[in-house]
């Protein structure tokens, strides 16, 4: 059995904790009386496991890489940002910006996640036992949001490539997200995250969506418009004015 050293944060400071999880090369931590403190296990970089015993405030398990932080709670704002590798899981609810800019490993909200959860994100898992609310995977560029319960308002808003995957009702799709077919692959993906994240769900439920992609590149048809209009701006303007150059000449 691996012995289990703890913290407890009512007697030692998270300056501390978290000093003695980046030296830890191996072993399992519990960190105790947590009460809502910042930034705690923040800058993991070894395959360590930390248990945390109680509800979190900002920034938990931010850059967190290679190892597992389960917390018992709830989170406030940003759980996990800029996740490389490894897993973190919440067994309650975390608030703004669960996953911000996550590169990748896996993300399990048990719970909800507040508005913009997956914000940015660069390749990271993110699994939510709840609801999601407004903005979430907002400029996702890569990596797949599932969510067993529903999405608020502007899902997927101005996207990239990330995947996202619903099973219950989306209040509005954001600029540039469309529902997409759901494929052989991707029941394949909705099953093995399914299965790490340890929620049970059946992925002939879940509704995909993802990029439409007419915000790659603009259209001739619409600087025709606004030259109709008479009120070009940028790129319109220079070639009303014949002095358009680089990727606005005609």
């Amino acid at each position: 059995m691996t012995d289990v050293t703890t913290f407890d944060l009512a007697d030692r400071t998270v300056r501390e904790l978290n000093q003695a999880l980046h030296d830890a090369t191996s072993g399992a931590f519990r960190v105790t009386s947590p009460r809502g403190a910042h930034a705690v296990a923040a800058g993991i970089d070894a395959a360590i496991d930390v248990e945390i015993d109680g509800s979190v405030g900002y920034y938990c398990a931010g850059m967190h890489q290679q190892g597992t932080v389960r917390i018992d709670g709830n989170a406030s704002t940003g759980l996990a940002e800029n996740m490389m590798s490894g897993t973190v899981r919440i067994t309650g609810s975390a608030t703004m910006s669960a996953g911000a800019t996550g590169h990748g490993g896996l993300l399990v909200v048990e719970g909800n996640a507040g508005a913009r959860c997956g914000i940015s994100m660069k390749g990271l898992d993110i699994v939510v036992g709840g609801d999601v609310g407004h903005m979430s995977a907002f400029m996702a560029q890569a990596g797949n949001l599932v969510v067993l319960g529903d999405a608020a308002d502007d899902l997927g808003d101005s996207i990239y490539e990330a995947e996202l995957y619903v099973r219950g009702s989306v209040a509005s799709l954001g600029t540039d997200c469309v529902e997409k077919p759901v494929e052989a692959e991707h029941l394949a993906t909705l099953t093995d995250l399914l299965e790490r994240s340890g929620l049970d769900a059946d992925p002939a439920d879940f509704r995909r969506y993802g990029s439409a992609r007419r915000l790659y590149n603009f259209h001739v048809d619409d600087i025709a418009a606004e030259l109709a209009e008479g009120g070009a701006t940028g790129i319109a303007a220079e070639l009303a004015e014949g002095g358009a150059t680089g990727n606005g000449a005609a």
